[in-house]
């Protein structure tokens, strides 16, 4: 199965309540890095996150990546290592 388009995915998260715009934008990050047909997890580095989705805390950058396993839309994996990615994975919200 390939990741379905990123319009379906948007219209899934559009119908959450709970969700603001730095969620989204960070969805929409990790989005564009996943290659096409892909649904391992990918190493993400925060620095690149932050730029890509425009968040600007740390603060607001860990709340968002919180709330978002919370709410079961991704699957992190933090790394603890000052060079190597943590891991992100969607689970079912690319799955066609």
């Amino acid at each position: 199965m390939g990741k379905v388009a990123f319009a379906d995915v948007l219209q899934r998260l559009g119908k959450d309540e709970r969700l603001y715009n730095s969620h989204l934008s960070l969805i929409a990050a990790v989005y564009s890095l996943v290659p096409e047909q892909t649904l391992r997890p990918i190493k993400v580095s925060r620095r690149e996150l932050m730029s890509l989705s425009r968040i600007r805390s740390i603060a607001t950058y860990h709340k968002c990546i919180k709330e978002l396993v919370a709410y079961g839309y991704i699957q992190y994996f933090p790394s603890y290592h000052p060079t190597e990615g943590s891991r992100v994975a969607f689970g079912n919200l690319l799955r066609a």
